[in-house]
């Protein structure tokens, strides 16, 4: 079951852009991905909100916005703090906390990343944005049970948020309660009938029951209104157990033009060679898809090797 929490992995980070840097909590603005245990992938352009220049504790989270803009994350990370120490009593120290967070995150810090989403949401308990930001972050840890006690507190919360119900049900396929999953799934369709976290979550659970037919026609769905690379990889594992080679590699070298550092599609591109008989092809992707932080273990388990 552990491949599921890596496609929920995945899947959070499509969502969110990875973690989300907000100017305002409950807002979404900027964004600052994380990838792939991290890879980096294009982000859009970030937001940057009008602020109060005239005072230190803004100028410091504008030079922090800059930095972000840059990509310098280690810096960006050295103006919030400098702001937090500057006005430890400011209301939107949240904001600043939760920002941290994000960035350390995206450096690979998980721990101080936990400590400071867990501190601004000691400051604002109900921020939906920051329970999402931490409850993606224990996912990554792997700290399963934790994830869950977040997105269940956010459905608490906001009764029409979808993503945290979509990740709910991944988190139930990984325990292997497939009927609590679907009660997500199909939660997510009663709030909204057209989205497609139903459709693919309802094309994962077809996926982990072996219907696999079933599940890449949902998996057609989602890509015909929002192609991604994900969805294109998911697609592609479906074929491969169907041995529908040919279309599962069309798939895999369009997502790879997509996203050429994602390992998840090295590994399905050794699959397709190992069905192909192409050993030599299938040990270059074994590497590469490791080299991009995938466990050779995982890796090998995956294949049945």
């Amino acid at each position: 079951m552990k491949s599921l929490i890596i496609v929920l992995a995945m899947v959070l980070s499509w969502l969110q852009g990875g973690a989300q840097v907000i100017n305002s909590i409950g807002d979404e603005n900027m964004k600052v991905e994380k990838g792939l245990k991290p890879q980096p992938k294009k982000t859009e352009t970030p937001y940057v909100a009008d602020i109060d220049t005239e005072t230190p504790y803004f100028q410091y989270i504008d030079s922090a916005q800059n930095y972000i803009y840059s990509r310098d994350w280690a810096k960006a990370e050295q103006w919030l703090l400098k702001a937090f120490k500057i006005d430890p009593d400011n209301p939107s120290n949240s904001m600043v906390l939760s920002n941290i967070a994000t960035l350390q995150r995206y450096q690979g810090r998980l721990a101080d990343a936990v400590k400071n989403y867990s501190l601004a949401l000691d400051m604002t308990p109900h921020a939906v944005t920051l329970l999402l930001n931490r409850a993606a972050l224990y996912v990554e840890m792997d700290s399963v049970q934790l994830a869950i006690d977040d997105y269940e507190r956010v459905c608490e919360l906001d009764m029409y948020d979808t993503e945290a119900r979509y990740s709910l049900g991944v988190l139930a396929m990984e325990r292997g309660d497939t009927k609590r999953a679907e009660d997500l799934f199909n939660e997510i369709k009663r709030i909204n009938p057209n989205s497609g976290l139903y459709y693919e979550g309802m094309a994962l659970l077809h996926k982990h029951n072996g219907n696999h037919g079933r599940a890449a026609e949902l998996f057609s769905q989602v890509i015909k209104v929002q192609p991604s690379a994900q969805l294109l990889g998911h697609r592609a594992d479906c074929y491969l157990a169907m041995k529908r080679l040919n279309d599962a590699e069309d798939d895999i070298r369009t997502a790879l033009e997509m996203t050429p550092d994602d390992p998840y599609l090295y590994l399905l591109r050794a699959k397709l060679n190992k069905l192909r008989f192409q050993r030599d092809d299938m040990t270059r992707d074994i590497d590469t898809a490791a080299s991009l932080g995938l466990s050779r273990d995982y890796i090998k388990a995956q294949l049945g090797e």
